[in-house]
């Protein structure tokens, strides 16, 4: 699974949202079931970022934003993400 969260954050809060991103990273990283995660900017949209993870299952990332110290690091970041659908079931991968 995949969870894909998209922000629009002005050039002059881009730091700061980094390293809030980081942070969120962070807490979801030490949580089971965690495979990988990234943060990004758009090539074409300097305003648009956006914060990627990836699941061994759906289970996993929803058990893990009840977390401690999730909910104190990566759910008010998630709060700010553009309301839209972010959990995806991945149907195919690259060889």
């Amino acid at each position: 699974m995949i969870v894909i969260t998209r922000y629009t954050v002005s050039p002059n809060d881009a730091d700061d949202f980094v390293a809030r991103a980081r942070e969120a990273l962070g807490a979801l990283s030490r949580r089971p079931g965690f495979k990988e995660g990234s943060v990004g900017r758009a090539a074409d949209d300097p305003d648009l970022w956006t914060v990627v993870t990836s699941w061994e299952g759906a289970g996993y990332y929803r058990r893990a934003l009840s977390d401690f110290d999730v909910k104190v690091a990566a759910v008010p970041l998630l709060a700010l993400a553009h309301d839209e659908p972010s959990a995806f079931e991945v149907v195919a991968t690259s060889p």
